[in-house]
C-alpha cells in the first residue's frame, strides 16, 4: 500500500505566497485614501449640533438657521397661532404622527407634541414631498389657508404647528432633537 505525501514547499512556492501578501497589503494601502474620503468632513461633524440664540425673534416672526446643510425654521408664534394649532383635531390630519425626534415615534400630532415651549416652534424647513423649502406665512404675506407654510412647488400647505393639512406631502415637517439651554438659547442636534 502506497501513501502519498505532500510535496515539500519549494522556494518558488514561498515567492508566490510572499508576492501575494505584499500585493494584498499594497492594494489595501492604495485603497485606504479612497475609502477614508467617504467619511464625513470635519465641517459636517461640527454641524452635528448647533446652539441658536432666539432672543431676537419677535412674536409672529420666523428665523431660518442652517442645520446639517438644511434650513431650520424657528418660529415665535402669536397667541392666535397657538390657539389655532391647539384647536385642530388630530383625527382630521393627513399625518396623525408628531414626527418629533424628542418623543416616541407613535406620539400623536397634537400641538403640545410638536413643541417644547408653546411660543416657539422648531421644525426642519424641508418639505416632506420633494424636499423643497416651504415659505412662511405672515399677516403681511399670507401663504396658504392654514397660516403656517406653503410649498409653492406642488401646493402642500402646513399649519402653525408644521403639520401637513393639504397637498401631496405625506408627512408633517420634521422636528429635530433639541432642548432649551436657557429661555433665549436652544441646542439643536
Amino acid at each position: 500500500m502506497s501513501t502519498t505525501t505532500a510535496p515539500e514547499p519549494t522556494r518558488r512556492d514561498f515567492i508566490y505566497v510572499a508576492t501575494g501578501a505584499v500585493a494584498a497589503v499594497g492594494v489595501g494601502l492604495t485603497a485606504w485614501p479612497f475609502i477614508d474620503q467617504m467619511n464625513p468632513s470635519s465641517a459636517v461633524l461640527a454641524l452635528a449640533s448647533i446652539e441658536v440664540d432666539i432672543s431676537t425673534i419677535a412674536v409672529g416672526q420666523q428665523t431660518v438657521f442652517t442645520f446639517r446643510g438644511h434650513p431650520l425654521f424657528v418660529r415665535r408664534r402669536t397667541p392666535k397661532e397657538i390657539a389655532d394649532a391647539r384647536a385642530v383635531n388630530v383625527s382630521d390630519l393627513p399625518d396623525p404622527l408628531a414626527r418629533n425626534e424628542n418623543l416616541a415615534e407613535d406620539a400623536p400630532a397634537t400641538d403640545a407634541n410638536r413643541e417644547q415651549h408653546s411660543e416657539f416652534l422648531v421644525v426642519s424647513g424641508v418639505c416632506t414631498h420633494l424636499g423643497c423649502t416651504p415659505t412662511v406665512s405672515t399677516p403681511q404675506v399670507p401663504q396658504g389657508e392654514f397660516g403656517g407654510w406653503l410649498c409653492h412647488c406642488h401646493g402642500s400647505q402646513y399649519d402653525t404647528a408644521g403639520r401637513i393639512r393639504k397637498g401631496p406631502a405625506p408627512q408633517n415637517l420634521a422636528i429635530p432633537k433639541y432642548s432649551f439651554l436657557s429661555p433665549t438659547r436652544i441646542k439643536v442636534g
